[in-house]
């Protein structure tokens, strides 16, 4: 009988201490696809119809975006044409770094640009960014906001500034609206 009482104890023990080494384990972390920043683009998602200042004083161009996610929801695809009135076509994709806590973004287009920019969702505005220097040597930046976020339409604008981001320069303002 003692050693029955002996052996259940030592059971009732590493049955206990088995059960607490299983509780110690730290979870596993989230998917860097499923956190909440990774929703920051979603106002970003669909198509578009697009307008800007044309090159002609009082005229507007028109151009279109389809923004969709890719691979597992966990990347932002952008394709953007200019229409008729524009040969520009390009395609972005963007993600949230979990690493950096960064957004991450990279254009590619039929002019042979290829940019790569970071940034963060703030104050409700999407601001990605990148600096480089130009051919002649000069250091300069380039940013675009995603601003006045409203559903169905928002503006966005290309900016560039060659004093270290004291003062910007709109260079290419769009307004989006939804294509419906």
């Amino acid at each position: 009988m003692h050693r029955c009482l002996l052996l259940a104890a030592f059971l009732f023990a590493a049955s206990a201490a088995l059960a607490a080494g299983q509780e110690q384990k730290p979870a596993p972390p989230p998917s860097p696809c499923t956190v909440t920043e990774q929703h920051q683009l979603d106002f970003w998602l669909g198509d578009w119809d697009l307008t800007w200042p044309g090159s002609e004083p009082n005229t507007v161009q028109h151009g279109t975006n389809h923004v969709i996610r890719i691979l597992d929801s966990c990347v932002v695809e952008e394709n953007f044409s200019g229409g008729n009135d524009m040969h520009l076509r390009g395609k972005s994709v963007s993600l949230f770094d979990t690493r950096s806590g960064k957004w991450k973004q990279t254009w590619v287009d039929n002019e042979g640009a290829y940019l790569d920019f970071v940034g963060d969702f703030k104050n409700n505005m999407m601001t990605l960014s990148r600096a480089f220097t130009t051919p002649d040597g000069k250091p300069m930046q380039q940013r675009m906001i995603f601003k006045n976020l409203a559903g169905d339409e928002f503006d966005w604008s290309w900016e560039s500034s060659t004093d270290q981001g004291k003062t910007w320069q709109v260079v290419w303002p769009i307004h989006y609206r939804r294509h419906k």
